[in-house]
């Protein structure tokens, strides 16, 4: 999925996926707006009809319209925070998957370190090893010296890999909070369907209704 994603083609495409991101949100809100503007019309209407005792006729193509600007109404409100949850939830994934793979170099860079460490530390010791009982004067100064900037080195080293592994937590808790944050989002999101789906249930029981 990564190799996918990693694609020039979806880096071209992210210049117009957010026009059309936009787009659309400025027509859910105009579909929105036109419905709450028909819903309080048809209501003053459907209310003044009903008290000015009209035939029957009318009073039903009202009640019609009125049922008809609330469904819309639903329907395009639902809509709106939907495209919205949808785009948090593409922002998140996103956010995941840049801290696992930022996570996953850490991880490498952090081996090495190790790695790095462990065979300094072996040079050492068999340099030690082999250079202990013998006590010419230069030798053992080239070799002194010699065990100070091994020394020096492996304490470079650690400090290095102390520092890699604070990043890597750091990155490792980032990750973990992401991931919390987006199980949520993914909770959420079911709930509005569900809540989604006993509303058209609900409209369609009503058009029903009406067509009896």
């Amino acid at each position: 999925w990564q190799k996918i994603f990693m694609f020039p083609l979806w880096s071209k495409m992210a210049v117009f996926w957010n026009k059309m991101f936009l787009t659309i949100i400025v027509l859910l809100i105009v579909l929105f707006l036109d419905a709450v503007r028909e819903v309080r019309k048809y209501s003053s209407v459907h209310v003044n009809e009903k008290a000015a005792n009209v035939n029957s006729s009318a009073f039903d193509h009202i009640q019609m319209k009125l049922f008809r600007s609330q469904r819309n109404l639903y329907l395009s409100g639902f809509s709106l925070f939907l495209w919205l949850v949808l785009r948090r939830t593409v922002t998140l994934l996103t956010q995941l998957a840049k801290e696992m793979a930022s996570h996953a170099a850490l991880e490498t860079q952090v081996n090495d370190a190790t790695e790095a460490a462990k065979k300094y530390m072996a040079e050492n010791e068999r340099l030690q090893e082999a250079l202990s009982g013998k006590g010419d004067g230069k030798k053992k100064a080239s070799t002194d010296a010699t065990e100070e900037k091994l020394k020096e080195e492996v304490e470079h080293l650690k400090a290095e890999l102390q520092k890699t592994s604070n990043a890597f937590h750091k990155a490792k808790t980032e990750v973990a909070a992401v991931k919390k944050q987006s199980e949520g989002l993914r909770r959420e999101y079911d709930n509005l369907m569900k809540e989604f789906e006993q509303l058209q249930q609900s409209l369609n029981k009503a058009e029903d209704k009406k067509d009896l």
